[in-house]
Formats: C-alpha cells, sequence, structure tokens
C-alpha cells in the first residue's frame, strides 16, 4: 500500500474512533486562532455593542477594546468568542437556560 494510501486509512480509523467515541481524548486539541475579530463576530449577529456585550456578558468596555485593537481577548474569551461565532443561538439559548 502506498504511503499515501496508508496515511489515508490511518486518519479515516482516527475520524471513526472519534465518531464513535472510541478515541482517546487526550490525543486531539482544540484550536483557538491567536487573534479573533470581535468586531466582525458582532456586525455578522447586527448587534449593538450594547446588545452583544448584554447578551453574551461581556463589559461594553471590554468590548470596545477588543474592537479598538487596544487590547485582545485572553485564551479562554477567545475560545468563547469562537463559539459565539460559530454557534450565536445555541451560546444564547445555553445562556438562557440558567
Amino acid at each position: 500500500m502506498s504511503k499515501v494510501a496508508d496515511s489515508i486509512r490511518r486518519g479515516l480509523q482516527e475520524a471513526l474512533a472519534y465518531a464513535d467515541g472510541t478515541a482517546d481524548p487526550r490525543a486531539y486539541q482544540v484550536h483557538v486562532p491567536a487573534t479573533i475579530n470581535v468586531k466582525a463576530i458582532r456586525a455578522k449577529l447586527a448587534m449593538t455593542q450594547e446588545e452583544f456585550a448584554g447578551r453574551f456578558g461581556f463589559s461594553v468596555s471590554t468590548l470596545r477594546h477588543w474592537e479598538q485593537g487596544t487590547r485582545q481577548p485572553e485564551g479562554p474569551a477567545r475560545a468563547y468568542l469562537l463559539v459565539i461565532d460559530r454557534a450565536p443561538e445555541t451560546v444564547q439559548e445555553a445562556l438562557l437556560a440558567s
């Protein structure tokens, strides 16, 4: 078997193990980008700074600093913003459920 075919086969086996829950979770890491475009996320949701901050639990001041580039969100905030960007309705539902 060629190296390429072997690599594809291993990848498929890993994907199946991950999908059926038999993969070792320590083998997988979450990729959180070093920078997040907070303004673009907010604009995509068509919210004002006040709406976005209030809906997702940020202070308006912090949000403004991020959008102006004077500060960058740190690790957990970047991860949270990434989830907001990818699944805003789910985040909102989770926050309303508490």
